[in-house]
């Protein structure tokens, strides 16, 4: 293989799984407790009210005359909201008390580019701010009082995103463990390796790619050793998204030290025929979804597991031309959890009354939840990472 066709494949240009020499790397810790959090980025901007639907909210059913959702169809989940008949895999899971939907998340002077405002997300960034690091490789930046294992982070795609990207650390995308895992024990890389250790190449020919290369290579073994030791019988849908969350749910349930998970499901950007668009996807999440769930718990798991489903930006209150949505502002967060200390609805509905040039106005930082995870979740000082004081949640 060529060498461009590897930094390509593996993500090395973009990511840095670092693996202390003191930590045995293919140990098995599946009897420890461990916590961890998994990532779940709907890419395009989803739109939430047809998410957690209104149903209740006659001014929904007049801005969209031909794509609300009709109140016979909504799973109720309360006499208020309820969700798109599609999500209907995630009511058990919602009966159960494993799920917190936090309303109307958004952010000061929000702005509609999917690409700025997904670097928002991603840096926990004001909206007039520049940042190179995400919010995620800052936490693994930092020193963690009391952690036990090093901070790792894993992305389920060819390239890593700029939330799992620090200073001094990053994470690293995987999306095919064997072959990442043969790839880095190609002869030429393995001589570049044995190279390094006859030190045949001194720091300054070592290079930052070069350095990147024996990181990867040496996380990939871990990874793979790792995750081998448990074999995934448990049965998923048929769909890409599931895939990725049955390889999630094997890398957790082998015992692996990572912290943080992330994957990606694409597609949300409906400014045209939103209706069947929303339907497949969200099908195609929630049956995933709660797959991931009963996989987990039934490998004791799930209890050190906790979930955000996120979104760049909502889309408009009012339908177009197209029987579609354009991008809007504010939208609805997705918590899972076994031990979520407010179950359900975490808040008010979106207020349809009370809109800003036809959007919803944000009464959730996004921040705050991310400040949340950090501190209550994660152990760590909030602040230091997100560089402000946010106010704390009470859903974890």
């Amino acid at each position: 293989m060529k060498r461009r066709d590897f930094i390509k494949r593996s993500g090395l240009a973009s990511s840095a799984f670092f693996i202390p020499g003191f930590l045995k790397p293919f140990e098995n810790h599946n009897s420890e407790s461990h916590r961890n959090i998994v990532i779940i980025q709907l890419s395009g901007g989803n739109d939430g009210l047809n998410t957690i639907v209104p149903y209740e909210n006659d001014l929904y059913y007049h801005h969209r005359k031909s794509i609300a959702i009709k109140k016979e169809d909504v799973i109720k989940l309360n006499d208020q909201q309820g969700f798109h008949p599609s999500l209907n895999a995630l009511k058990d899971v919602y009966d159960q008390g494993y799920m917190t939907i936090i309303n109307s998340v958004g952010y000061p002077n929000p702005d509609r580019s999917h690409f700025r405002s997904m670097d928002i997300w991603h840096t926990a960034s004001d909206s007039n701010e520049y940042l190179s690091t995400g919010w995620i490789g800052r936490y693994l930046d930092s020193n963690c009082s009391g952690c036990e294992h090093p901070y790792l982070a894993i992305e389920t795609d060819d390239v890593l995103s700029l939330a799992l990207k620090g200073v001094t650390k990053k994470g690293i995308a995987v999306k095919n463990v064997k072959q990442l895992y043969d790839e880095t024990r190609e002869p030429y890389f393995k001589g570049l390796i044995e190279a390094k250790e006859k030190s045949m190449l001194d720091e300054d020919n070592l290079g930052y790619l070069y350095k990147t290369l024996i990181e990867t290579s040496s996380s990939a073994g871990y990874i793979y050793e790792t995750s081998k030791q448990y074999k995934n019988e448990y049965s998923y849908p048929d769909t890409g998204f599931a895939k990725q969350l049955k390889t999630i749910a094997t890398f957790i349930n082998s015992g692996m030290q990572t912290k943080v998970y992330y994957v990606s499901l694409s597609g949300f950007d409906t400014h045209v025929n939103q209706m069947p668009t929303q339907q497949r996807l969200f099908k195609e999440y929630s049956e995933a979804i709660a797959a991931f769930i009963n996989n987990l718990k039934s490998a004791n798991k799930f209890n050190d597991t906790l979930m955000l489903t996120f979104s760049e930006f909502g889309r408009r209150v009012e339908q177009n031309a197209s029987n579609g949505t354009d991008h809007g502002t504010a939208s609805n967060v997705l918590i899972y959890g076994a031990n979520l200390k407010q179950k359900g609805i975490y808040n008010n509905m979106p207020d349809l009354s009370n809109l800003s040039e036809g959007d919803l106005k944000y009464s959730v930082d996004f921040r705050s939840i991310y400040a949340t995870i950090l501190q209550n979740w994660l152990g760590v000082n909030n602040p230091s990472i997100l560089k402000k004081n946010f106010q704390l949640l009470n859903f974890v």
